[in-house]
């Protein structure tokens, strides 16, 4: 007999809600979890090829032992208290030495990560980073910095919106289900949507508009989009009059940045961005400008951040239906919110060694910054960093420069990675615990805020096929063995659970039916005229004096991009709708959709160059080099080039994908040690490369 298990899907970071068909103890279907309104029975690809991750071979089915140099992947199989008792005696003597500070940790973050915290904080360390500093810090940070909210307090209604404004927010394909399915229902409905890329990706095919700007020039776009609208006075002036600081100091600033300038750094003609304005101010208050996702590109794209987070205040289109929202938590709902594990454990004061909020005060410490964490392991200050924990991270291909990464993290004592997969930064470790796959853990019940809040629920759907374990035992019994399992009062899952729910007053049970709880059976909006905001003035801040004061200008000049040298390329990067991360070349169902990367160049470039659409040509940069296949096509700026991300892994027991495409981080000299210094984010769209056909005689890799 087929039972239904509602869960939540672990192929990716998204974690959309799914349901799971098992019959005799196998999954015979999944699919999305339909009594979710916005997700229907709807599934990405990724979340279709969860049974064939399950059943691969060529990932960790049971601890496995470093035996030769980091990286040369000589292992040998353990058990787990082989492999517990390995990790425990080489942390003890670290903590008896330097303290817990000593030990790093790094994850995805998300809404699982408080138990990962909490065992953190139990080891006495302030240093748990996530993955922030190659994604989203810079937009999380020039929130702070005009609203004194972070990114994820604001929501999109995408669905009801008149007028959509994506800077490289190619939402189809670095896709959330539930938002794709929405963003597809406003365009139904005839919502203008206007796509600013270098390259033309599969959401600029959904826009009414795309223009194919410079690359490095968001900055300049935005800055002549806002004086037209100033000067025009195309947008909401009553609310800015009522929640608006920094108005008069904002238009003194535009000055410089008309049309016509914008037009000449950005290649957009002036007449198509007035036109655009105009349309805008017809549109709002139902006008959506995205301040972007994954904004770790250029070395203002804090600033460029900035300026779309004042754009949506100046259309007025904050708590508004067609616009921006506050996601509403349980206390919005008049409820309780979940307990939180980390709360068990005594606070950590010591300094954090990648500096957030001391050396860095306007980085938050929550998500910290991997990069400086590095300078810390590279120099011992301010203080020795002797042991790293990497739970289903990548590090050594989401950021820049590998051999560089690899050099520091040699310094490192311990090196555990606790991953699903072989990733790269996996294969460099000393010890590898391999995790269940999310079909066969449970995992600690997450608070879903929106319209309508609520919480939701992984659990297990089937029994582990091979010698692995949930996050969450291995957490535990790790903070048994080093003597702090007094904060982990707990045998089972269903413990855990029911700790978080003491105050809800739900029980397990309620979560039986639909797989989560909504707080809330109707949509939840603020009153307009009583919004409030985080910073110092309770206001929008045009000019936040707080920030000015840790040395963050609010709005400093635009300064042009460096240009390609002479035959050479700004390399991008990006990802396809059915690879996330490089988490899923390897899978067994979605390398056979996608084996392997290709190179767009621009057709005049291409023919300057004598390169031919499907050649193979060798990209190189300094010492680094490989080849790859040309896709050759008017779709991408010609002064960039563009490839996949997350092709080209070094790692033999990936046999499937072993040295298939090109990797594009081996590009980034010395980028590991360049970022957006007002909001941290990489600089991960700042290298160029030179482009050359390959010799017909021979292949170079």
């Amino acid at each position: 007999m087929k039972e239904t298990k509602y869960s939540i899907c672990g192929m990716c970071a998204v974690r959309c809600p799914i349901a799971v068909q098992v019959e005799e103890g196998k999954p015979v279907w999944i699919e999305g979890n339909s009594h979710d309104g916005g997700m229907g029975r709807s599934l990405c690809a990724k979340g279709g090829a969860a049974f064939s991750q399950r059943l691969d071979r060529q990932r960790p089915l049971t601890p496995l032992l470093r035996m030769g140099e980091r990286g040369e992947g000589q292992w040998r199989e353990a058990s787990w208290d082989e492999a517990y008792e390995y990790i425990t005696s080489r942390l003890k003597p670290i903590l008896a030495e330097h303290g817990g500070r000593a030990i790093m940790f790094s994850d995805r973050g998300g809404p699982f990560a408080d138990l990962r915290q909490a065992f953190v904080k139990s080891l006495g360390s302030p240093n748990y980073i996530n993955h922030d500093c190659t994604c989203g810090r810079n937009v999380h940070h020039a929130s702070k910095s005009v609203y004194g909210l972070g990114r994820k307090d604001f929501a999109y209604d995408y669905e009801n919106t008149r007028h959509l404004v994506l800077f490289g927010r190619n939402i189809t394909e670095s896709l959330k289900v539930k938002e794709v399915k929405s963003f597809l229902k406003g365009v139904k409905k005839g919502a203008h949507v206007t796509y600013v890329d270098p390259r033309a990706s599969i959401t600029a095919g959904k826009a009414s508009r795309y223009w194919q700007i410079k690359p490095g020039t968001d900055y300049a776009l935005l800055l002549g989009i806002a004086r037209c609208l100033i000067d025009n006075h195309w947008y909401d002036q009553d609310f800015v009059a009522r929640y608006v600081t920094g108005l008069q100091e904002f238009k003194t600033f535009l000055q410089p940045y008309t049309l016509e300038w914008a037009a000449a750094e950005t290649g957009i003609p002036a007449a198509e961005i007035e036109a655009f304005c105009r349309e805008i101010n017809e549109d709002r208050p139902k006008v959506i400008f995205h301040p972007g996702w994954m904004l770790a590109r250029y070395r203002d794209s804090f600033y460029a951040s900035r300026i779309i987070h004042i754009l949506n205040a100046l259309m007025g289109s904050i708590e508004q239906p067609g616009g921006l929202f506050y996601p509403k938590g349980p206390k919005d709902a008049g409820k309780k919110g979940l307990k939180s594990l980390a709360a068990l454990v005594p606070a950590v004061t010591e300094e954090r060694a990648d500096g957030c909020g001391t050396r860095y005060p306007q980085w938050d410490k929550g998500a910290g910054m991997l990069q400086t964490a590095y300078e810390a392991i590279d120099s011992g200050i301010p203080y020795p960093v002797k042991a790293y924990f990497i739970h289903r991270h990548n590090p050594l291909i989401a950021m820049p420069d590998p051999a560089e990464q690899q050099r520091i993290l040699n310094k490192l004592d311990l090196i555990v990675a606790v991953d699903v997969h072989f990733s790269e930064s996996a294969w460099f470790a000393d010890v590898i615990l391999p995790e269940n796959t999310f079909l066969e853990r449970d995992d600690i019940l997450r608070t879903e805020k929106g319209l309508k809040p609520g919480f939701g629920r992984r659990q297990q759907c089937v029994k582990p096929l091979n010698n692995t374990r949930a996050g969450w035992e291995i957490y535990l019994e790790l903070a048994q063995r080093l003597g702090k399992g007094e904060y982990f009062p707990f045998q089972s899952m269903e413990d855990i659970w029911q700790y978080q729910l003491q105050d809800t007053g739900l029980t397990l049970a309620d979560f039986d039916a639909k797989g989560f709880v909504k707080l809330s059976d109707k949509a939840l909006w603020f009153d307009r005229d009583q919004l409030k905001f985080g910073t110092e003035s309770g206001k929008i801040e045009f000019i936040n004096s707080k920030w000015e004061a840790m040395g963050v200008a609010s709005l400093p000049p635009y300064v042009a991009p460096d240009e390609p040298p002479a035959g050479s390329f700004r390399l991008l990067f990006g990802r396809c709708g059915y690879q996330a991360h490089g988490q899923h070349q390897n899978n067994p169902i979605l390398s056979e959709l996608l084996d392997v990367n290709t190179l767009w160049i621009n057709t005049k470039a291409a023919k300057q160059l004598g390169i031919k659409d499907k050649d193979q040509v060798l990209v190189s940069s300094g010492d680094a080099r490989g080849t790859i296949a040309a896709r050759v096509t008017d779709l991408i700026h010609p002064q960039a080039v563009f490839m996949l991300h997350g092709f080209g892994t070094d790692v033999r027991a990936k046999k499937r994908s072993f040295g298939k495409g090109l990797a594009d981080h081996i590009f980034m000299h010395g980028k590991l040690k360049e970022w957006d210094q007002a909001g941290g984010g990489l600089n991960l769209a700042e290298s160029f490369v030179t482009v050359t056909p390959v010799p017909s005689t021979g292949e170079i890799r």
